[in-house]
């Protein structure tokens, strides 16, 4: 057993990183036929994407996939700690799972993400949640067929989560939600430490794949048919600045670029280290797709500093404008913090000030969440949770408006549209993204799914688009 230490978590060396190729062992094959697996994942596109590694594993082991919880024999959630309310929504989940494990004594239970690196949380888990049968954390995915095939042999909890810098681990199997378009690791950890963002101590120390494994990955999905790569890292800008190489993100763009597949986009991006090489990369590759998220967080400069960001309001619009200038059809969406502990009224209203002159396409609004270890735990607020509530309301009407006011001057033009399958909405409808991220639920034949079609945009709303397909 190996318990999570946040000391540990917070350490940063100058140690090199080691990279380990993955091989699955031949003792885990089938020995689960016949049984179900269900795994909700909370949070993050990374999340996500470790869900999908996860999934290739379990399954390699005999399990199948079930959206029915009850009908399972093994339940995996993969966990967020960004926030509270994901935190909550976990362990709000483990009240059910616990109902089904009281009639099913078999049934497996098992917790990994972020939250399962928070030493704060494994304490809890085993002091309050004994019957579940492990906690994997994040740097250690790989071995979790041998953390489930010691859970089938003894019901007992089995905590293996490690905190350190992290290594990487090329070859790990992915069985991925999407057909059409896959997300790509480029890089793993965060070292920003951002005063309020957890993220540093549950992903370890910023560690960037090698150019070759990420170019060979993209160049399997293209054969396998694949029409849109997203590169992921915590901060995906600040990719190879840990390589003793002179090669960073806007080469590793051009290089994505140059293999030709359809569809090139990435998150999450730092303002701080988003490049003129970047934006010239950009500007000069049609398949890199003219969306960028570019999380502001605040527009007040006394708050962005407290927050340890890196920047400033007049930096950040600075780059705003050079996107703009140089990008066409740019769609911007951002990231918003309201209730930072030393947010006043004035500084909230230089953040309402910022997002009128910016004018996003969509952003991600959250009230201030406090995450145990973090600077912004022990700061003092200035602001009641009433407070907080009633800007978050204020800055989501001016959003939704500028949303909605966005979308609709896309009415009557003709977009490219990369179609997914059928609409969550209209079943009788098919759905897809324009290259600005755009989602619409468009009229059109089933034989599209899977192609870029181009697409005359009929309606806007808030949130999405509506088309028919005139090719």
């Amino acid at each position: 057993m190996h318990l999570p230490n946040l000391k540990d978590a917070k350490v940063r060396t100058k140690n090199n990183i080691n990279t380990d190729y993955f091989s699955f062992d031949e003792k885990y094959k089938n020995i689960s036929v016949g049984k179900k697996y269900f795994i909700r994942t909370y949070g993050c596109q990374m999340n996500e994407h470790d869900s999908e590694n996860v999934k290739a594993l379990v399954e390699y082991m005999g399990y199948v996939e079930t959206d029915i919880m009850d009908d399972s024999n093994l339940i995996i959630l993969n966990t967020c700690s960004i926030r509270e309310n994901a935190h909550n929504k976990a362990f709000g989940m483990l009240g059910r799972i616990k109902r089904l494990r009281q009639s099913n004594k078999d049934l497996i239970v098992g917790i990994m993400g972020c939250m399962a690196q928070e030493e704060v949380v494994v304490n809890e888990i085993i002091e309050k949640y004994k019957w579940i049968d492990f906690v994997i954390g994040t740097h250690n995915i790989n071995e979790i067929n041998k953390v489930i095939y010691d859970a089938i042999l003894k019901k007992e909890l089995n905590v293996e989560v490690y905190s350190m810098e992290g290594d990487i681990i090329e070859g790990l199997p992915s069985l991925r939600n999407n057909k059409y378009k896959a997300f790509v690791n480029i890089m793993y950890g965060c070292d920003k430490f951002c005063t309020y963002c957890i993220v540093p101590y549950t992903r370890g120390k910023q560690r960037s794949r090698a150019k070759d494994d990420i170019i060979n990955e993209i160049k399997e999905l293209i054969k396998k048919g694949y029409k849109e790569v997203t590169l992921l890292g915590q901060n995906v800008n600040a990719y190879g600045k840990d390589l003793d190489i002179e090669y960073d993100m806007s080469n590793l763009l051009q290089d994505v670029s140059d293999t030709g597949i359809d569809r090139v986009r990435f998150m999450t991006s730092h303002p701080w280290d988003f490049t003129d090489n970047m934006i010239n990369v950009i500007k000069n590759n049609s398949n890199i797709m003219p969306h960028i998220h570019l999380p502001v967080q605040s527009g007040s400069n006394a708050v962005l500093k407290m927050m340890g960001r890196r920047y400033t309001k007049e930096s950040y619009l600075n780059l705003v404008k050079k996107l703009r200038d140089n990008i066409p059809n740019l769609s911007l969406t951002t990231d918003i913090i309201v209730g930072f502990p030393t947010e006043t009224e004035d500084s909230f209203k230089e953040t309402i000030d910022l997002v009128e002159e910016v004018n996003y396409d969509l952003a991600y609004t959250f009230i201030f969440s406090k995450r145990v270890g973090t600077p912004a735990y022990n700061m003092k607020e200035l602001s009641t949770q009433e407070e907080n509530k009633e800007r978050l309301k204020q800055l989501n009407a001016i959003i939704n408006k500028q949303a909605n006011e966005n979308n609709k001057k896309y009415i009557g033009k003709i977009s490219s549209v990369l179609i997914e399958g059928l609409s969550e909405k209209d079943p009788n409808k098919l759905m897809g993204y324009t290259e600005e991220n755009k989602l619409v639920n468009v009229e059109g034949s089933k034989e599209n799914i899977g192609k870029i079609v181009l697409v005359e945009i009929t309606k806007a709303k808030t949130w999405s688009l509506d088309g028919k397909i005139i090719n």
